[in-house]
């Protein structure tokens, strides 16, 4: 295979050598050195990268401590044998947040769970949204962290993806149609897509969804659901600021439209200012988990519907799963109770600014929308650039979720979503990103 003397440093605000092993790293993945490849001599690469022979030296030798390259005595140096498509993939196509949660904390709740667990009556055969005791505890970390509620108010379901389920469900027989942005989470576009309900897309810019059109949406299709995710976005990362939120459930009302309100991601909320529940608590949906705030281990969703629907939620649940495992919403109870969860959730706030400061570093990024720190960002590219990157980044072991899992309507969208929180470490981050960062400074033009 043929050198390419196109390679060239990426900018970045890290040391010379780490710049110029990201260089080599991207010259890697893009197959210009395929595994068991020799690459160039120290004295090449220095001409090459108009470096001195020590920088390339550290360069060789932070990549040899990934296991990236091999130095062979009186050989040269060698691209390992499992980099690349043969190595184990980085996986930052699954929003999870990191192991923060540790070995004590959680053993501490499993035995407080596993305690009242065993006293609850008929064998844990209780009220299919939890029994009062559980909803209450709940019910108080909610009303501290994002919403004040009482335990009659809420429905204890499988993770936020049963509560959208649940949601869309309850809404069917007023609308067949979802109003979205153009881009939208996957999860959400599935649920709608197995209710037989059709996502409708709406314009946006980089606060949400723009009021005209989600009026002219409204208007023109006789659409009556919204949905959203006011806080970082999925997949576009931005967060709604109070005085749009206002103006759109301002247009909701207008129309008579429900919104369903996904605030997953509600820890990161830096802008303030109230949540479409408390803009409008008798035609919103609000749905949180402890998936993303503490483990995924736990997936305790929570459904915070209109009094009006609570009741014909509680009976789909009791009819799709007989609610939750009881021993599992236990479990989540005493992670809240001990304060597990609060710490765990303030320790993932801090990692996603320190992640997001290295992916912004790593591949260039001027800004993005929430830099006090996000599980993900969007990188913005044209849909043929966002298609190669994501088939590039996986042949070079690499995944990121490609933008047709995401598209809502015409026409086609460009950019990737990368969750630069499922790495369980930072240097796995920076190996993925690293990655990335080369593919992206390559010119190579593929048609597919």
């Amino acid at each position: 295979m043929s050198q390419s003397s196109d390679l060239f440093l990426p900018d970045s605000d890290k040391a010379l050598h780490e710049r110029l092993a990201l260089a080599i790293e991207g010259a890697i993945a893009n197959g210009l050195y395929p595994p068991g490849a020799r690459l160039p001599t120290h004295r090449h690469l220095a001409r090459q990268f108009s470096v001195s022979i020590g920088t390339v030296t550290r360069a060789i030798d932070a990549l040899s401590a990934r296991g990236v390259v091999r130095g062979e005595i009186g050989r040269g140096t060698f691209v390992g044998a499992n980099t690349g498509a043969e190595s184990e993939f980085i996986d930052l196509t699954i929003n999870a947040p990191p192991p923060l949660l540790g070995h004590e904390r959680l053993s501490a709740a499993a035995s407080i769970a596993t305690r009242q667990a065993l006293a609850l009556p008929q064998g844990g055969y209780v009220d299919h949204s939890g029994t009062e005791r559980q909803r209450t505890v709940v019910a108080q970390w909610l009303s501290e962290t994002r919403l004040n509620s009482s335990a009659d108010d809420i429905v204890l379901c499988s993770g936020a993806q049963q509560g959208l389920h649940l949601a869309f469900a309850a809404l069917r027989s007023q609308s067949t149609s979802i109003a979205s942005e153009g881009v939208s989470f996957p999860g959400a576009i599935a649920a709608a897509a197995n209710l037989g309900l059709t996502m409708l897309p709406v314009a946006y810019d980089d606060e949400g969804m723009l009021p005209d059109a989600l009026d002219k949406v409204l208007t023109e299709s006789g659409c009556r659901i919204i949905y959203t995710t006011p806080v970082c976005q999925n997949p576009l990362g931005f967060e709604t600021g109070p005085e749009r939120r206002r103006v759109l459930a301002t247009v909701a009302a207008k129309h008579g439209a429900a919104i369903v309100e996904d605030d997953i991601y509600g820890l990161y909320a830096a802008k303030g200012g109230l949540t479409y529940k408390q803009l409008a608590p008798e035609t919103t949906f609000f749905i949180t988990s402890l998936s993303k705030s503490v483990t995924p281990l736990v997936r305790l969703g929570v459904l915070v519907p209109p009094r009006a629907h609570r009741t014909a939620i509680v009976r789909r649940l009791r009819a799709e799963s007989w609610g939750l495992p009881p021993y599992v919403v236990e479990l989540a109870a005493a992670l809240i109770e001990t304060g597990a969860a609060a710490d765990t959730a303030a320790l993932l706030r801090v990692e996603a600014k320190a992640r997001l400061d290295l992916a912004r570093a790593i591949l260039g990024l001027a800004a993005t929308p929430m830099p006090n720190g996000a599980p993900h960002i969007w990188l913005d590219l044209s849909p043929l650039k966002a298609e190669q990157l994501a088939r590039r980044s996986s042949e070079a072991g690499v995944r990121i979720t490609p933008p047709g899992a995401m598209q809502v309507g015409e026409p086609a969208i460009g950019g990737v979503r990368i969750c630069i929180m499922t790495p369980p470490s930072r240097p796995i981050l920076e190996r993925g990103l690293g990655v990335l960062a080369g593919l992206l400074s390559s010119d190579e033009q593929v048609v597919i």
